[in-house]
């Protein structure tokens, strides 16, 4: 079928190859009119902007964005103005499950159909696929579903729920995240620190075959220490792109315990102090009621 893409950064670019492998044709179109030139050599139908994009498509119109959170409004709002009653849009990117059930119920009103797809693969879904969490109305899957068997292995394609799942879904699975990768950080700091000599690389490619803490994000931990078995070249300084946030916040908001995910968030924050107040302040009331020595700065 014949899809729009609005969008063509990491994971749009890869998107859009393997989904003109899988035999759609794609209206590629980017802020970065340069990208989407390229993607036009290896197959794709070239667009100058996002209306041009929308009027090389048949109805019903299916609009993939795949463009940053902070502008995902925008764009909507401006796609939304161009389509009719019974097209799709698909938000692949990371928003905000409220949000995106808003948006669902404001495209409701005009009768544009709305998915939300939560996305997982990374810049490695172009091989292995990607794993995709769809929120929507059955109406808006069953136009959609095409694309999405795509994009997807073989089993990682579900419908989750209605409009607002998907991005939701998307989000507790990137909480479980933060707290994953802290968990292998931390055991590797121990091991870092210990009494031998001990080679991480082995020790994460040995735990890749038949232990129980094996997983591909140990696959990713073993090919970075392959090539830099130090970390030399890293700073330990950690973004977050909001979804551990939202996933800390829907748990307060539900009552559900939740401390490793919130500790891992927490954790990522202190990466990027260069210096901790705090941490001045504990050492300075040690002084203070203990006589505890304290470093000078």
């Amino acid at each position: 079928m014949r899809l729009a893409l609005i969008g063509l950064g990491k994971m749009g670019y890869n998107m859009t190859l393997r989904l003109l492998e899988g035999g759609h044709e794609v209206v590629a179109v980017d802020r970065n009119l340069d990208v989407a030139r390229e993607l036009a050599t290896k197959g794709s139908i070239f667009a100058e902007n996002n209306g041009d994009a929308i009027a090389k498509l048949q109805g019903p119109k299916v609009v993939w964005i795949m463009v940053p959170s902070q502008v995902t409004d925008a764009v909507i709002q401006e796609v939304a103005g161009k389509l009719s009653k019974g097209d799709v849009i698909i938000d692949g990117g990371n928003s905000n499950w409220n949000d995106s059930r808003s948006r669902a119920a404001k495209l409701a009103e005009k009768g544009i159909l709305f998915c939300d797809a939560g996305t997982s693969g990374g810049v490695w879904g172009l091989k292995n696929g990607y794993c995709l969490m769809v929120g929507g109305s059955a109406e808006a899957i069953k136009i959609c579903e095409p694309i999405f068997k795509t994009l997807a292995p073989a089993d990682g394609y579900a419908h989750v729920g209605d409009a607002g799942a998907g991005h939701y879904v998307k989000m507790v699975h990137n909480g479980i995240e933060y707290a994953l990768m802290q968990g292998y950080a931390e055991g590797f700091e121990i091991m870092k620190t210990a009494p031998f000599k001990l080679d991480l690389h082995r020790i994460a490619s040995i735990w890749g075959h038949g232990s129980v803490v094996r997983s591909w994000l140990l696959e990713l931990l073993e090919s970075a220490l392959a090539t830099d078995s130090d970390l030399h070249s890293i700073k330990g300084y950690v973004e977050d792109s909001g979804e551990g946030r939202w996933t800390v916040q829907a748990a307060i908001d539900q009552d559900v315990p939740a401390p490793v995910i919130t500790l891992s968030l927490l954790t990522r924050f202190r990466s990027r102090q260069a210096e901790s107040y705090g941490a001045k302040v504990l050492a300075a009331l040690r002084n203070q009621f203990g006589g505890h020595a304290v470093k000078k700065a």
